[in-house]
C-alpha cells in the first residue's frame, strides 16, 4: 500500500494540505493524480505526522472523478485557516500502479522522514548529486569542509549502494 501526508508543489514550494473537507473521494483523485488504482481512505489530523512550511490548500472538496486535486474545488492557494495538526494523509491499498514510480512524480506518499535521512539532489542520475541530510522538519546541504572518500562511502551505504 502507499500511505503517507499529502504535499502539493504550487509556485516553487512544497507544502501540506488542511483537512478540512478532507474525504474519501480527494483521496481518490490523489490516488488518480499519482497514477495508482485501489482503494482509497483519507486520513485527518495529522495521522502520518506535522509537515512543515505553508499549508497550500485548504476546504478541498473533489467530486471524485477528476484527474487532479487543481482541479477540485477548494480554497484559493495559500489561503487557510489552519497548523499542521490538520494536515492531510492518504492510505491507498494498490491494485494496480499505472507509473512506474509515482515516488519519482511525486514525494508526498511517502512515510514521515526520520531525522538524518540522507538524498542526493540535482545529479544526471539517481546514483550521483549532492548530498543533502533531513533534520529538523528541513533538507540542507553537506559542508565539503573535511568531507573524504570514507563520508561518501558512509552516505552510499544509507542509500543502499554498495
Amino acid at each position: 500500500s502507499f500511505e503517507g501526508r499529502v504535499e502539493v508543489y504550487h509556485d516553487g514550494k512544497w507544502g501540506t494540505i488542511c483537512d478540512d473537507q478532507w474525504d474519501d473521494r480527494d483521496a481518490e483523485v490523489v490516488c488518480r493524480q499519482l497514477g495508482l488504482s485501489g482503494t482509497p481512505k483519507a486520513l485527518s489530523w495529522a495521522h502520518y505526522g506535522q509537515g512543515s512550511g505553508p499549508i497550500l490548500l485548504d476546504e478541498v472538496q473533489c467530486s471524485g472523478n477528476e484527474l487532479s486535486l487543481d482541479q477540485c474545488k477548494k480554497s484559493d492557494w495559500g489561503q487557510q485557516n489552519c497548523d499542521h495538526i490538520e494536515d492531510a494523509g492518504v492510505s491507498s491499498m494498490v491494485h494496480r500502479l499505472l507509473l512506474s514510480s509515482p515516488a519519482e512524480c511525486c514525494p508526498f506518499l511517502l512515510p514521515p522522514l526520520a531525522e538524518g535521512t540522507v538524498r542526493l539532489a540535482g545529479g544526471r542520475s539517481p546514483g550521483e548529486g549532492r548530498v543533502e541530510v533531513y533534520y529538523n522538519g528541513d533538507w540542507g546541504t553537506v559542508c565539503d569542509d573535511g568531507w573524504t572518500d570514507l563520508g561518501a562511502q558512509v552516505v552510499c551505504r544509507q542509500l543502499g549502494f554498495r
